[in-house]
Parts: structure tokens; C-alpha cells; sequence
């Protein structure tokens, strides 16, 4: 068989296999991107484009990070005036039984899979810079399900899912884009992080990205500021007859390194001077300058008509950590416990939700709701199909929030975790605690009561720019004063437990029992009064041991110091990490499986041409290097008008003087 044959086959076997795959490809992804034709129950209320379609809901979600429980107005605290998150969450829905995670990156963790954290191995603790894991590539994201069925997906701030290779960052990951940073923490105006490891204590280095390129610009720039605007220009720079997915992760209120203080405007702490403890006040203005982002998130969607078709969730990771090293000064207030805790007041998190599509808006809802539920919630309102959401934790609880529906949640588990030795679990009205985290189960923080004149706060809460946004050119009608103290009074929380009715509790000894629709506070022990309901929920968390997946917790590697790396925080595991260390890191975009599968066929046509055209040209201008038998280079050259082949066995039995005249033929 000569040359050409040879070529042309290969281009042959080269075409079927691509044509094969990509076939394949292109079944596949069609198939993963058919949205359900059974309508839900609002899809006669959504807005159509110039073709006559339904256009799917934009989606945003604003994170806030430690947020406390007593750290928005809205659940009854002055002290802290969050006028624009206020006006979200009054014209909404209130979520007052909304659980997460108890730390940053289970939380996240659930959020972005639809599981809970004890199902992904990512149950215990944070996830430190140091450390080579991340959220497991096997798991399918939100982003990435909202891609298959149109969504443009951006991501702007926090990300802490993993960084240590590239593949574990948010543009791999399934968002079309990123800016923020990799980490859990930084200072708001450095953008440095410090490990927060003791045995890595000196490891620091910029995290401010990008994509995967290094914001080095941003460097003196407050971190919430950094984050609205890019969240304002993505609103304004996207086409508002696609759906956008946007998933604002803030800093605030987060603090920032361990050894330094929160951080923010000095302006913006003097509005603040009632309140006396100095920490406590850069905590509210910290706060502050996130509930204005708020703010300008919701008037940038209102301003390119976006918001008529939204659903804005804003909530927090967990609950504030009120003491230790890492304390914000937040408060919990009145709950017992907080962040890392498996108390109520690192669970329970602040959580509202905002959409035209809500059907029975401006109340406050006590149905139980985990944070794993708002993958399958969100994907139902963006009418993606339910055959596609396998081995999840999370229900969907859309109908529940439109239409105030019974919640299809019996059961809460908050955690299980045999490395710190603890889990908690609910069911119904009742909880279960067994064992205790160091930062232990007291009832601290502030309570914000000694705070600014209510009728001054309560008048802001509509008059500000979330709430213009809100009724300006738009069919919200204003709530007026008294409604909007019936809602605050309805969502603030009250322990009404007398002293002689506590039963204290010690989970390190024994289990303990609270009955959290009657005392949220979790101060009265029920575990001797009602011995069968405790049975009853020692035995569920029992069955849900079995399906615990093992902590994926690792030690932290020396090679991540950034030191190594241009003084950045970089994915150090990857084979040319120092590539990523600059601020032009080389891109990737992740394009869609109907996208890669064409892009796949172009390419392997051009290379079968180029493949053919060569083989054809074979016999005009042929130039190789042969190795003869005493190891002597051999080099063959012809330019004939005539196409000619050559047999290799031929050229070598033809060698004269080490070299092969092409006019010895076959």
C-alpha cells in the first residue's frame, strides 16, 4: 500500500471517529438541554421576547458571609439600619426557618450542588489555602445546569470551593466568568490573604482575580465597592433577552485577616458614633455598605428592565461568629450559639426572596428550608426538567414560595461530623444535638435594642434605593408604615421563656431536645420529658450515618505558599503553576456540549485536509531521513511531474554512497 492510501485511510479512520463522538456529543447535549414541557404552575406569568417565547427568569443570588441573625433591621434589631436588604425582604418573602451549614464552604458546598455536605465529604471545617482539595469535579453545578438550558452565568467575590489546580475554579465550574477571589477571606482593601493555619501562619499572598488572571489593579480598592460595580456592569452590559444567572458572594461581613480589624470607609463609621463599642461599630458599617449594594444591584436590574423578570435571593452563609479569633462582632441575638456551632445561631440563617413571580408576596414564611433546596428550587422556576436531578438532598420548594404552600422538607440534617464529634439533626418542630464544637453553646451578642428612632428607620426602609426600585415604574404597591411593622414584629424572633422554665443542657454529656417552633432559644431541654420523640431522632440520624461520605480534609502543602508564586495565591498543583501567577493568565472559557462538538468536527476536518494535501503532494516533493544500517542519516529528494511512491524496504536495498536516488522506483 503506498503512501497516499495510507494517508487517505487514516483521514478516513480519523473522520469516522470524529463524526462518531460528535455525534454522540451533539445527541447527548441536545438531550441534556430539553427543558420539561409541563409548565409550572407560574409559567403563564412569565415574560415573552420579541418571538412570542417565554423568557426564563434571571436569577440572582446576593451571598452575604457571617452575617448574624440580629445584623439586618428587618428581623427587629435598630441598631444597624439595612434599609434596601429591608425592602427586598418586606416586598418578598421572609424565609424565618432557613438552615445552612454552620461554616463557609459546606455551605457554599450545598448551595452549588443541591446536596448536603455530609454526601460530598466537605462536612467539617473550612477549606484552608493550603489545603489540595476542593469541591469534587464529579459534582454537576447550578451554573452549569443553567448553561444547558441558555443562562449567561457570572460570578463576582467569594468563591472557597478550591483553587489548588485550575480545574476547581469558578470558570471551570460551569460560570461564564469571575471576579473576586479564590479564598475564604482577605483584607478589604489589600486583598491579602494570611493562612489562617498556625502551621502555615506565614504564608500570605494577594488573592484578587479576574478569571484566572491576577487583579493587581484593584489593590487599594474596598473589596464591596470592587464587587458592586462588577456586578452593576455585568447588568448593564448583559442582553436583556437572555437569562442571566449572577451569584454575588460579598466579603462583608466577613472579617478580614485574623490578627487585624473589619475594615471600611471612615465616612461610613462616622455614621455610626450611637453605638459604643468602636469594633462593633466598623461592624455596622460594614454592613452597611453591603445593604447599599443591595441597593445598586437592584436599580442597575430595574434601570435595563431586568427586574420585572428577576428572582433575587439574599442570605447568609451562617450565622456570625460572635467570639474568637475570627469575630466580626456580628450578633446572633436572640439565638443560642453561633458560627461552627450546631446551635441555632450558627444555622439559622438571614434569608429573603424577591420575584414578580411570587404570587403570594410581603409575608414571612416558617417553613422549613435547607440551603441545599434552592438548586432544585431555582432549576424548577427556570423550568429545568426534574429527570436530570439525580442523587440530590434538596427539594424543591418553589411552589411553597409562590403559592405559601405546605414545605415538602420533614427533615433537617444540620450536620454530622465525627472529626469534631458532633451532629444535629430536625424534624418537625423538634431538634436533636449530641456533642458541641469549641466555640460552645452561649447565648452572646448584642441586641441592638438601645438603637435609632424607629419611625425614622421604618420610613427608609421604602425610601431608599432598593425600595424605589422596587415601585418605580413597576406594580408594587408601597407598604405603608404599619405593614411593614407587622412584618418585622411577625419575623423577629422572642425567646418568652421564664427562668424557672429552663432546663439547661450539656450535649457533651448526653443528647438534648428542643421543641424550636415553641423555644427557638434552645433553652428548655426536653430529653427526659419526651424520651420517645428523642428515640424517634436518634434513629434518623442513625439512617442518615450510613450515607455519610468521609471528610475530605487534608494537610496543608508547603508548595502552596505564594512566596513561590509571584506573591499571589495561585493553583499551585497545576503543571505550570507560576503561569497563573501573573495578570495575564492564559483564559478558558467553558462552552457548551453542542459548542465543543462543532468546534470538535471543524478541527478534525481541517486536520484531515491537511493530512490529504500532503499525502498528495507526497509524490511531487518528498524529503525524509532515513537511518541506514551504520547508523548514517540517509536523506531522499525528488521533484518529478510525475506522481511517484516508494517502498521503504526499496530505498534501503537502493542506497548508494548513504544516499537513496529517488529514481530507483519500486
Amino acid at each position: 500500500m503506498n503512501v497516499t492510501s495510507i494517508s487517505q485511510l487514516f483521514a478516513v479512520v480519523i473522520l469516522s471517529e470524529f463524526l462518531v463522538t460528535n455525534s454522540a456529543a451533539f445527541f447527548f447535549s441536545s438531550l441534556l438541554s430539553k427543558t420539561t414541557t409541563q409548565r409550572n404552575i407560574l409559567s403563564s406569568q412569565k415574560f415573552d421576547d420579541a418571538d412570542g417565547n417565554k423568557q426564563k427568569p434571571h436569577i440572582i443570588i446576593i451571598l452575604a458571609d457571617d452575617m448574624g441573625w440580629n445584623d439586618v433591621s428587618f428581623h427587629g434589631s435598630d441598631q444597624i439600619p439595612t434599609p434596601n436588604i429591608d425592602a427586598l425582604a418586606y416586598n418578598g418573602v421572609i424565609l424565618n426557618n432557613h438552615y445552612v451549614p454552620a461554616l463557609c464552604t459546606p455551605s457554599r458546598s450545598a448551595l452549588m450542588t443541591g446536596k448536603n455536605p455530609i454526601h460530598l465529604g466537605m462536612q467539617h471545617s473550612v477549606l484552608f489555602p493550603g489545603e489540595p482539595r476542593g469541591l469534587p469535579l464529579n459534582e454537576k453545578l447550578l451554573p452549569e445546569f443553567l448553561k444547558e438550558v441558555g443562562y449567561r452565568t457570572h460570578a463576582v467575590g467569594k468563591w472557597h470551593l478550591g483553587f489548588f489546580r485550575k480545574e476547581y475554579t469558578p470558570t471551570y465550574r460551569g460560570f461564564d466568568s469571575h471576579f473576586g477571589y479564590w479564598n475564604g477571606l482577605q483584607d478589604y482593601y489589600t486583598h491579602i490573604t494570611q493562612e489562617p493555619d498556625p502551621q502555615f501562619s506565614e504564608f500570605r499572598g494577594f488573592d484578587m482575580r479576574r478569571n484566572l488572571s491576577v487583579a493587581w489593579e484593584t489593590a487599594g480598592k474596598y473589596s464591596t465597592d470592587l464587587f458592586t460595580t462588577e456586578a452593576v456592569r455585568l447588568i448593564n452590559e448583559h442582553n436583556a433577552t437572555e437569562p442571566m444567572f449572577l451569584y454575588l458572594a460579598h466579603l462583608a461581613p466577613h472579617k478580614g485577616n485574623q490578627n487585624q480589624l473589619l475594615r471600611a470607609p471612615d465616612d461610613e463609621i462616622a455614621k455610626f458614633t450611637y453605638i459604643l463599642d468602636p469594633e462593633r461599630r466598623i461592624q455596622a458599617a460594614v454592613v452597611s455598605k453591603l445593604d447599599q449594594s443591595v441597593g445598586e444591584v437592584m436599580d442597575a436590574l430595574r434601570s435595563r428592565g431586568m427586574l420585572e423578570n428577576s428572582i433575587v435571593l439574599f442570605m447568609s452563609d451562617n450565622g456570625a461568629p460572635t467570639e474568637g479569633l475570627l469575630s466580626n462582632q456580628g450578633s446572633n441575638y436572640p439565638l443560642r450559639g453561633m458560627k461552627d456551632s450546631p446551635w441555632e445561631g450558627g444555622i439559622r440563617g438571614v434569608a429573603a426572596i424577591w420575584s414578580p413571580l411570587i404570587m403570594k408576596p410581603k409575608r414571612v414564611s416558617n417553613h422549613m428550608m435547607f440551603v441545599s433546596d434552592w438548586l432544585p428550587t431555582l432549576l424548577s422556576a427556570a423550568e429545568v426538567s426534574k429527570e436530570h436531578l439525580k442523587n440530590i438532598d434538596g427539594h424543591d420548594l418553589w411552589p411553597t414560595l409562590v403559592l405559601d404552600k405546605l414545605s415538602s422538607r420533614p427533615e433537617i440534617v444540620i450536620n454530622i461530623d465525627d472529626l469534631d464529634n458532633y451532629a444535629a439533626v430536625r424534624r418537625g418542630d423538634f431538634k436533636y444535638v449530641i456533642g458541641q464544637t469549641e466555640t460552645g453553646g452561649a447565648w452572646v451578642g448584642a441586641s441592638g435594642q438601645q438603637a435609632v428612632e424607629l419611625n425614622g428607620r421604618r420610613k427608609r426602609s421604602v425610601k431608599n434605593a432598593d425600595g424605589a426600585a422596587l415601585t418605580r415604574n413597576f406594580r408594587e404597591r408601597i407598604l405603608t408604615a404599619d405593614e411593614i411593622l407587622e412584618l418585622r414584629r411577625r419575623a423577629e424572633i422572642k425567646c418568652n421563656v421564664r427562668e424557672e422554665d429552663k432546663v439547661s443542657c450539656d450535649p457533651m454529656k448526653a443528647p438534648c431536645l428542643f421543641n424550636i417552633e415553641k423555644d427557638p432559644c434552645e433553652m428548655v431541654n426536653l430529653a427526659d420529658k419526651r424520651p420517645l420523640i428523642l428515640a424517634i431522632l436518634e434513629k434518623i440520624l442513625l439512617k442518615h450515618r450510613l450515607s455519610v461520605v468521609p471528610p475530605s480534609n487534608r494537610d496543608g502543602d508547603p508548595k502552596s505558599n505564594p512566596s513561590l508564586w509571584n506573591n499571589t495565591w495561585t493553583s499551585w498543583d497545576d503543571p505550570n503553576p507560576l503561569a497563573l501567577s501573573y495578570r495575564n493568565a492564559s483564559e478558558t472559557r467553558s462552552y457548551s456540549g453542542p459548542a465543543v462538538a462543532l468546534m470538535s468536527v471543524i478541527v478534525s476536518l481541517f486536520i484531515i485536509g491537511v493530512v490529504t494535501l500532503l499525502a498528495l503532494k507526497c509524490g511531487k516533493s518528498v524529503s525524509k531521513q532515513i537511518l541506514d544500517q551504520n547508523g548514517h542519516k540517509t536523506i531522499v529528494c525528488s521533484g518529478t511531474s510525475e506522481e511517484e511512491s516508494y517502498s521503504i524496504s526499496k530505498l534501503l536495498e537502493t542506497k548508494k554512497n548513504g544516499v537513496v536516488r529517488c529514481n530507483d522506483r519500486t
